[in-house]
Order: C-alpha cells, then sequence, then structure tokens
C-alpha cells in the first residue's frame, strides 16, 4: 500500500472513533458559528488581524514568555520598538509575533508545499532564538539535539527524523482528504513530538494548526484563535495532552484529540469575543 494511502487509511480510522467523530462535529458547529458573526460581513482583515495578536501572545505564553495582549499589539503593528538586546523571553515573543503573522501569507502553501511552509514559519519563529543562522528553516542535522519538550524524551534524529518528518508532510499534503480537525490536531502534535529543528518547534507547531484550519476551511476566517484555547485550562494541561499523544498509546491520542477539540472550540469563542470587540470599535 502507498504510504499516502496508508496516511489516509489511519487518519480516517481515527475520526470515525465515536468520541473523535463527536468532536469533529461540534468543533464544526461552533467554526461554522463564528462565520456567521454579523462583524465578519465587511471586517475580516480587522479582526483576523486582532486574532493574530492574541494568538501570538498566547503562543508566547505557552512557551513560558510572560506579556500581555497590549504589548504584543503594540510591538505588532509598530507602536512600541523592541529591545536592543531582548532577553530570552522578549526573543520567544518576537518568534511567536512573526510566526503567527507569516501564517497570513501562507494561504495554499501549507497543504501544496508543506516543506517550503515549514521553512518559512521556522524562519520567522526562531530569527531570534538560534544562536547560528544556518539552522533556520532546515531540519536538525545528524549531531545537532532539541532540548525542548524534555519529558517526551529524546528527539528523534537521523533516519527516524528524516521518516516521521516526511509523514508530517505527506499529512499536510493530504490535509483535504481527511476531517480537518484531526489532521490540524496530529500534525501539530507530531510537530512537538518530532522536534525537526533545534529551537521553535512549539511556535512552529501552533502556527501550522493556525495555517492548515484557515486553508482546509475549517475556519476560512482567520478570526478563532486556536493557540489561546490550548492555553484556556494553562500551559500544564496543553503539556499534559501532548504528553500522552508521544507517551499514551491509542488513548493518549484520544486525550490529545479531546484536548485539541476544545481547544479550537474556545478559541473559536475567542474569536467571537474578537468580533464583537471590532463591531464595537473597542480593541484595546
Amino acid at each position: 500500500m502507498p504510504e499516502t494511502d496508508r496516511i489516509v487509511n489511519a487518519l480516517t480510522s481515527l475520526s470515525q472513533f465515536p468520541e473523535v467523530s463527536e468532536a469533529s462535529d461540534r468543533v464544526r458547529e461552533v467554526c461554522t458559528q463564528l462565520r456567521w458573526h454579523e462583524a465578519l460581513r465587511r471586517r475580516i482583515p480587522e479582526a483576523a488581524a486582532e486574532s493574530r495578536v492574541r494568538g501570538a501572545w498566547a503562543s508566547a505564553e505557552l512557551d513560558g514568555a510572560r506579556s500581555t495582549a497590549t504589548i504584543v499589539r503594540d510591538l505588532m503593528r509598530g507602536a512600541q520598538e523592541r529591545s536592543a538586546d531582548p532577553d530570552p523571553a522578549e526573543r520567544v515573543i518576537h518568534g511567536a509575533i512573526s510566526a503567527t503573522a507569516e501564517t497570513e501569507h501562507l494561504g495554499a502553501l501549507v497543504t501544496r508545499a508543506p516543506g517550503q511552509a515549514l521553512a518559512r514559519l521556522h524562519t520567522a519563529a526562531a530569527a531570534d532564538l538560534v544562536e547560528d543562522h544556518d539552522q533556520l528553516g532546515r531540519p536538525r542535522r545528524d549531531g545537532e539535539g532539541c532540548e525542548e519538550f524534555a519529558d517526551f524524551g529524546p528527539a528523534p534524529a537521523g533516519l527516524q527524523l528524516k521518516e516521521r518528518l516526511a509523514g508530517i508532510i505527506d499529512m499536510m499534503q493530504l490535509a483535504s482528504e481527511v476531517p480537518a480537525f484531526v489532521v490540524a490536531s496530529i500534525v501539530h502534535a507530531e510537530i512537538a513530538a518530532v522536534r525537526p529543528f533545534t529551537i521553535g518547534n512549539g511556535l512552529v507547531a501552533r502556527a501550522v494548526e493556525r495555517a492548515l484550519i484557515a486553508e482546509t476551511g475549517l475556519e476560512p476566517t482567520g478570526v478563532a484563535v486556536p493557540e489561546a484555547g490550548h492555553g484556556h485550562e494553562g500551559g500544564p494541561a496543553y503539556l499534559g495532552s501532548l504528553n500522552g499523544y508521544v507517551l499514551g498509546g491509542p488513548e493518549g491520542v484520544k486525550l490529545w484529540l479531546s484536548h485539541c477539540a476544545n481547544s479550537v472550540i474556545a478559541g473559536a469563542e475567542e474569536g467571537w469575543r474578537v468580533a464583537d470587540s471590532v463591531r464595537a470599535g473597542r480593541l484595546g
């Protein structure tokens, strides 16, 4: 059986578990409701821009970089200058801002040329994080490790890394052939588990999920804030669910998908609040 057929069959089978199917239906219903918000009839770009602000803020927080939405908003619109010598937390915030902003420009690239999309997102996310800029936009080479998500165990290397990364790319290319919620969630988890880059993998994983949710048509306005959804129960719940995916077998995968369903729903609800703020003219 060709590898692409195997991946489609595996994801399709996963999506047919009753609890996963029910979660997919709930996610689709909430995302559909968001599309019909009155403010999105004419003001999608404004609402989507605010979603990226809140998404970047939430993504940085999930990597332990504390800030506020106001700080991130001012940085994204150029109302606040970057520090000349940013500390580690500021570097993560800048990476989250750049990666989340880059999702606006990926479009169909995220499914038609996933390798390029991953390279662009990593270049944006890790520009201030890597010590050697030669590491930007490319997978880890032999001898290069990754200290992120250490609780998952050693990061795959060598042939295992190449095979797992190829599987991620195949899943992204096949996103239109399987339920969008499932493929976006599994790609997110696989990037975190495989850690294809030396640093910035969490930022890339969350940005890829945002891009896939929009490009597959699950929530095409880009107003939902899935990153905020992942953090709505706190960082430990997010990391615990990812840990379940990596180490918990089939039940761990279902736990992760349940977490992701709740996160996309919470992200759509945050998108509704964004749209309310746009309609009322009360963005921060």
